[in-house]
């Protein structure tokens, strides 16, 4: 009996074109939890990331046969799943702002449970007013943990337009801080 979970995606991309589309649901149980993450940060919205990422993995699943094996598949994923939020963005026009709620261990004390509270609170209402290229490869880099290399196939930007970009959003960022703190 084969183990799924330790499969590489493109070996398991293989099978599920090839063998058995039942296999798809390992695909969707692996990225669905990060994904979902992904697209709430950019809509802001739980209920419409939901949305997001069932289309993604709706397209995904319909256009698997075009999938270049030799490529990343989660690089592929996360582009669609980019895809579809930027989709639902343009389809609402207005900004949303990032997640309402952020859980953090239990085990923390309830003064430094506020503390964190606070600033993650203030990091959402500075993220909010970013615009969105520059949001995006924020959350792409520090949230979702995506390399430079990944966030360039997921954004379809150069290498080193991604520094830029992140160089840029770090500056904007604490300028948007630093004028909501007066």
């Amino acid at each position: 009996m084969t183990n799924y979970q330790k499969l590489a995606d493109e070996e398991l991309v293989s099978l599920v074109r090839d063998q058995d589309q039942e296999l798809y649901r390992h695909l969707i149980e692996r990225y669905q939890a990060k994904l979902l993450r992904y697209a709430s940060y950019l809509t802001g919205d739980d209920d419409q990331a939901a949305d997001v990422v069932q289309e993604a993995f709706i397209k995904t699943f319909v256009n698997l046969q075009s999938f270049n094996i030799k490529k990343k598949f989660s690089s592929w994923l996360y582009r669609i799943t980019h895809n579809e939020a930027m989709n639902m963005l343009n389809r609402h026009k207005q900004e949303f702002p990032l997640l309402k709620n952020v859980d953090f261990a239990s085990n923390i004390d309830l003064e430094d449970d506020f503390v964190k509270k606070e600033l993650a609170g203030r990091a959402k209402k500075c993220l909010a007013e970013m615009p969105v290229i520059y949001k995006e490869v924020l959350t792409l880099y520090y949230l979702e943990e995506q390399s430079y290399e990944e966030i360039s196939d997921i954004l379809r930007i150069a290498t080193g337009t991604v520094g830029t970009r992140l160089n840029r959003a770090k500056i904007i960022m604490k300028k948007i801080c630093q004028k909501q703190k007066k």
